[in-house]
């Protein structure tokens, strides 16, 4: 399984790897700081630098849902790979950084927001949630405000792992109806805004909201 590095750190920007796999679906690492797709957030773009110069240009990240593995999607006219080489993995780093604002800002959504999250998605001018709510009647000035707060507030967002039991113990951390965060690891991931949100998620997120 690839080691995912951005798991730990989402503002590491390159890593050294190995090619450990490479056919038509994609090109496999040992590790790697590219978010694959999923959880509504995009997959990574960038490039792979090999040791003599060459750049392998990367337009999507997606992961194999049978080993666990990320497939690092090359564009149609780079370079072929072969198990073992070295390379250098760079991420399109404005790219992600727009991506964790968004997502984070999506967590203070559900913060001022109370309902289930049925849907959504993440992008980089443009992001929604859905949410199953009893009453429709919102007031989006008065939400503005309270987002706005928590922002300049400068809420620090930090990243932890609770157990199972925990987790079951407070099954209202989960907001999406429809997806379980993945279990049988060392812990449940979960993000959490100082005083504000918490709840599983494993994605990628700015330090603090005024970011």
């Amino acid at each position: 399984m690839t080691e995912e590095l951005f798991r730990s750190d989402g503002y590491r920007r390159s890593c050294e790897a190995t090619v450990v796999g490479a056919d038509e679906r994609g090109i496999v690492l040992d590790c790697t700081v590219f978010y694959p797709m999923g959880g509504g957030q995009p997959g990574d773009t960038g490039y792979l630098e090999t040791a003599e110069g060459s750049r392998i240009e990367i337009v999507d990240c997606r992961k194999d849902g049978d080993n666990g593995d990320h497939l690092h999607i090359p564009a149609e006219t780079a370079p072929a790979l072969a198990v073992g080489d070295a390379v250098t993995a760079h991420l399109n780093w404005e790219r992600r950084h727009r991506h964790m604002r968004m997502h984070s800002a999506l967590h203070l959504l559900c913060a001022v927001v109370e309902g289930g999250v049925t849907g959504g998605s993440i992008g980089e001018a443009k992001s929604r949630l859905d949410f199953d709510l009893p009453d429709t009647n919102l007031d989006k000035d008065q939400i503005t405000a309270e987002l706005n707060r928590l922002v300049q507030e400068d809420h620090p967002v930090g990243i932890r792992a609770i157990s199972e039991e925990e987790l079951d113990a407070n099954p209202d951390l989960v907001r999406t109806m429809s997806v379980q965060p993945p279990r049988g690891q060392a812990g449940v991931r979960v993000i959490e805004i100082d005083d504000t949100d918490l709840q599983p998620c494993g994605g990628t997120h700015v330090k603090s909201t005024a970011e």
